[in-house]
């Protein structure tokens, strides 16, 4: 790894650039988090979780595989489990021209949770109601906390075209539904999850990982999954 540049680091992941051209993922046992309590939404590194890193990236690994199968567009050459590293293409984030910000996250939602019921609460009258993969994008800018962005906002300040935009949305909820689908075979309910979508070559692409770090799933009694449980759960 010595030989490879460093041209990122994360708060969980490092980058390295590859003399193929590709870029190399090295995952990090650090978790984000406030107040002391580990919150993957969160922006703040308040520690490490032994063996936490390798665990992302096996279940990173595991759905990149059942993405490909489906046919669904991702960065992913090949991970080795044993190092913590995963080969991706390389990729520019949708939304990285965005001054200040490291690109967009697309949040697709299967139900009213977290940040969405406390926006909305009032204004829903079932909270057990389904949203129907509603898709959310926010800013990837710490400072700002990461804001909200929608549809009509991201086009008349010209942060992406109208094709772009529309397919990352459609991307957004063929990932979600084939993890939901995954999850419910295995008697799990997957709540909310996020990606990163970016650009190979011009074509729209899933980036950056899907793991615990970016989904909030619970169990059949309505317990939500802590990072380690869901590992287990999926890949052992």
């Amino acid at each position: 790894m010595s030989t490879n540049e460093k041209i990122y680091t994360g708060k969980t992941k490092d980058v390295y650039a590859l003399d193929n051209g590709n870029i190399l993922l090295v995952f990090k046992d650090d978790v984000t988090g406030e107040d002391g309590v580990i919150d993957p939404g969160a922006n703040t590194v308040i520690g490490q979780v032994e063996g936490k890193g390798r665990k992302s990236l096996a279940m990173t690994d595991y759905f990149f595989k059942r993405l490909h199968a489906a046919a669904v567009p991702t960065h992913f050459v090949a991970a080795d489990l044993d190092k913590g590293t995963m080969e991706v293409r390389r990729a520019e984030p949708l939304g990285k021209d965005v001054k200040g910000a490291g690109g967009f996250e697309f949040i697709c939602r299967t139900r009213p949770w977290g940040s969405f019921l406390r926006r909305y609460r009032n204004y829903i009258s079932d909270a057990e109601r389904g949203l129907d993969y509603l898709v959310e994008i926010t800013i990837k800018d710490d400072e700002r906390g990461d804001p909200l962005i929608n549809d009509d906002a991201i086009l008349a300040l010209g942060l992406l075209s109208a094709e772009h935009l529309a397919q990352a949305k459609e991307l957004t909820r063929q990932v979600c539904r084939i993890v939901e689908a995954d999850l419910r075979g295995k008697g799990l309910v997957l709540i909310d999850m996020k990606i990163e979508i970016g650009l190979v070559d011009g074509q729209v692409v899933v980036i950056d990982e899907v793991s615990a770090d970016a989904m909030r799933v619970m169990d059949q009694s309505g317990q939500v999954l802590d990072h380690a449980v869901l590992c287990q759960q999926l890949i052992g």
